[in-house]
């Protein structure tokens, strides 16, 4: 059955802030402790989901996650009131209330990774939650994560929703991030899993910064989502990427359907890697690869070119939609100047503002998780999670009447922001009809 392309974005969160939580991802490092504005935003994120739907591409949404999270705070020995929780926490380790108020859960490319029900031995949609054992700020979003993906892709017998992987650190998994999936009309799609690590095989890594995803979380994920195993490829990220601050693969590559845009470092082997997809899916695959020399690695870190979204539109030709970065820097402007330029399927290139997210490190691609669905899987979904105008205009008023405008890391301790987080996620269950899928609302009386 012919299937549609969702792009499930993530609403930032209340507490939008600058904490330079994430070792390797330099922008969140060079930022810490400025201001943020939450409620700038999560307006940026809406105007995002806007101009994608207006393109005549599918737009879904992800909610927020309750942040601060007073429960891993009072699992941690923290007890009491909220506010005596708060005021203890913010005396004794300030930076762990920097962590459990993280508004990450926006990058929803790192909720989880999906595949369609083409693909699958089962004939369902599979998603499996990421358990982003890398980081504790992120490692915190499973539980939340998994409860929401159950609530809007409930009917079993068409989506299968797996839990985040076991084992912790051997078998870290980092979600979509570290996937690309491309297909040609007429032949099997190729699913590549790239790892920056693994636990049992020696492999040269990354010096400076870490690697998050493992081989063999890479590998689970294929037989979790019942792939044939020709129809998958297990690319090793490139240490010299990671070490320049590509933290994840769509710092350095990005496909779409038969197109891929790379940098030559953003994996192992690129050479072999390219000439096997193009031995799979055929003429028919083209790929544009910028070099070192074209674009050095802090260009690609910094402009964020391959952290666009490349989206197939309804008359069958490509977009990017890049961030505002791209445009301003001449280096990765020029690389996506030659990639409209050259024989491939993509057209043209928008530049959009999501400064309060890439201030943190992340720009478009990682603000969506990509679902394929075909129109009964999409019937199936009860939930009101795909982008309409009314939507969208509940969903800024929503965040105008609940957002505030500046936040600094010292508001982190003020309980009025735990209570206005908690009471806009609750009213914002009842606009997507998603349930109860948070902690506070399932203790709440």
């Amino acid at each position: 059955m012919a299937q549609r392309e969702w792009n499930f974005d993530g609403l930032v969160g209340p507490t939008h802030n600058y904490a330079g939580l994430s070792p390797g991802n330099l922008a969140s490092q060079a930022n810490e402790a400025n201001l943020s504005s939450p409620r700038e935003a999560a307006l940026q994120g809406l105007q995002k989901m806007r101009f994608v739907a207006g393109l005549g591409v599918g737009q879904a949404v992800l909610p927020p996650h309750p942040r601060p999270s007073l429960r891993t705070l009072r699992a941690l020995g923290f007890i009491g009131t909220d506010e005596q929780v708060l005021a203890r926490v913010a005396t004794e380790d300030e930076h762990l209330l920097r962590l459990c108020s993280s508004a990450a859960s926006m990058w929803t490319a790192n909720a989880a990774t999906a595949a369609p029900s083409s693909d699958t031995a089962d004939g369902r949609m599979h998603l499996t939650v990421a358990n982003l054992q890398a980081m504790f700020h992120r490692v915190l979003e499973a539980d939340t994560t998994y409860a929401v993906l159950r609530s809007i892709f409930a009917d079993e017998r068409r989506f299968a929703v797996h839990g985040p992987l076991p084992g912790g650190g051997q078998f870290a998994d980092e979600g979509a991030a570290n996937h690309i999936r491309l297909a040609v009309d007429g032949r099997p799609a190729m699913h590549l899993f790239a790892w920056g690590r693994s636990t049992w095989h020696p492999v040269k890594g990354p010096d400076r910064f870490p690697a998050r995803q493992t081989r063999e979380a890479s590998h689970a994920l294929a037989r979790l989502h019942q792939l044939h195993p020709d129809a998958c490829l297990f690319p090793q990220q490139d240490p010299a990427g990671i070490d320049g601050g590509a933290f994840h693969t769509d710092v350095m590559a990005v496909g779409n359907d038969a197109f891929l845009m790379l940098h030559e470092e953003a994996f192992v082997a690129v050479e072999p890697l390219l000439a096997t997809l193009r031995n799979r899916l055929g003429e028919k695959f083209r790929w544009v690869m910028a070099s070192p020399k074209e674009l050095p690695i802090p260009e690609a870190v910094f402009g964020y070119p391959f952290n666009s979204q490349v989206l197939t539109l309804p008359d069958g030709s490509m977009c990017i939609v890049a961030p505002i970065e791209s445009r301003q820097r001449p280096r990765p402007r020029a690389f996506l100047e030659r990639v409209v330029a050259e024989d491939n399927p993509v057209t043209q290139v928008h530049y959009l503002d999501v400064r309060q997210s890439m201030n943190n490190g992340g720009g478009p691609a990682c603000l969506r998780q990509r679902i394929r669905l075909t129109e009964e899987e999409r019937a199936a979904v009860k939930a009101r999670v795909f982008l309409d105008q009314d939507l969208a205009a509940d969903l800024e008023a929503w965040i105008q009447k609940h957002y505030r405008e500046r936040l600094a890391i010292r508001d982190l301790a003020d309980p009025a922001l735990a209570r206005e987080s908690m009471t806009a996620l609750d009213e914002l269950t009842r606009i997507l009809r998603i349930g109860s899928v948070y902690d506070f609302q399932q203790t709440a009386g």
